[in-house]
């Protein structure tokens, strides 16, 4: 029996894990709903402290791959930045209002409630006005991508983001002024970028003090721990918003619809354009990720401090939070699977 290569047995079943974490996620927060409300209340600036600890303990064996001294290799993978930085700020905010508009106000309209239809497309925007920061470096590793560029990419467009996020919030939405919850993206930039960044390179220096072959054989010790933490993450997020998914399965399901087209023709459309300028494959595949990916915590804290906790703006949101897992992983795949047609002339 053959085996594809780097892709060991637990992850080539991973959307079994998945699957079965969602369900198992949902049960729990149907069977102990005050427990996970509990949970999901561990906070600091919006941010969820458990979940953001699961995060550090899928980025930092990543992050200690990255040999800092080799960074400035980076510059030669400009093509690929700048297809990235398009994606995320000049097409991803504007197609999801175009999708919202559709999707949302014309054809689903007569399914949801009328007085939160603004509400939901608010949502959809907030959603897709900011690029993921720290769950990149999951994906691009499973996409064996570059780990220097994906680093430097979330760093250039963490950059752009404390600039940019307000202003097109505000043209998209029409407001004169956007409430923008800088405590929440300062503590994410932090938490998931500065902090695990120190870590990992602390880390890695004190492995390798200790000789080159420590430093391998810890290497391969720690990298089963990100995919366990991803899949706990993933049962959280639905433990937390179970009660929600099943008191309002078909308005979740409808939300779905533009955030999922939105995704997968971002993710597509950056891949696309990194095969055409000749950008290689292990950095057209974070590309196209980070091109894809929305930065869910930014969204869920501007949706509740613009419109409340229990608005149609804050449940969009939410339903960003519960796809981007299993969809993310599902452009992994594509990724990989593809390798062979991306590297054709």
């Amino acid at each position: 029996m053959t085996t594809t290569p780097g892709i060991n047995r637990f992850e080539r079943h991973l959307t079994w894990w998945v699957i079965g974490c969602i369900i198992v996620g949902i049960l729990l927060g149907k069977i102990a709903p005050a427990f996970f409300h509990q949970i999901g209340e561990a906070k600091l600036a919006e941010v969820n402290l458990p979940v953001a600890a699961l995060i550090w303990v899928m980025i930092i064996p990543m992050l200690v791959k990255v040999d800092f001294r080799a960074m400035r290799e980076v510059f030669g993978h400009a093509k690929g930045i700048a297809v990235t930085l398009a994606i995320n700020w000049l097409v991803k905010p504007f197609t999801m209002a175009l999708l919202a508009w559709l999707f949302i106000r014309q054809l689903f309209a007569p399914w949801l409630p009328t007085d939160q239809i603004d509400s939901y497309i608010a949502g959809l925007i907030l959603l897709a006005a900011a690029p993921c920061t720290a769950m990149v470096f999951v994906w691009s590793n499973l996409c064996h991508g570059e780990p220097r560029f994906t680093l430097s990419q979330v760093a250039i467009n963490d950059t752009i983001m404390l600039f940019a996020f307000a202003p097109i919030v505000a043209l998209l939405l029409g407001l004169s002024s956007i409430t923008v919850p800088w405590q929440t993206l300062l503590t994410s930039v932090g938490l998931f970028i500065i902090v695990p960044v120190i870590l990992s390179q602390w880390l890695r220096q004190w492995l390798l003090s200790k000789g080159q072959a420590v430093f391998d054989v810890a290497q391969k010790r720690i990298q089963p721990f990100s995919m366990t933490a991803l899949l706990l993450t993933l049962v959280l997020l639905f433990a937390f918003q179970g009660q929600q998914i099943l008191a309002q399965p078909l308005i979740i399901a409808l939300l779905a619809v533009p955030i999922l087209i939105q995704v997968y023709f971002n993710a597509l459309l950056a891949y696309w354009l990194n095969k055409k300028l000749k950008v290689a494959h292990c950095v057209a595949g974070p590309s196209a990720l980070i091109g894809a990916s929305n930065f869910f915590e930014l969204a869920v804290a501007t949706a509740i401090a613009l419109f409340g906790f229990d608005s149609g703006a804050a449940l969009a949101t939410v339903v960003g939070v519960l796809i981007e897992v299993p969809v993310m992983l599902s452009i992994v795949a594509i990724v990989n699977r593809s390798k062979h047609w991306y590297e054709s002339a």
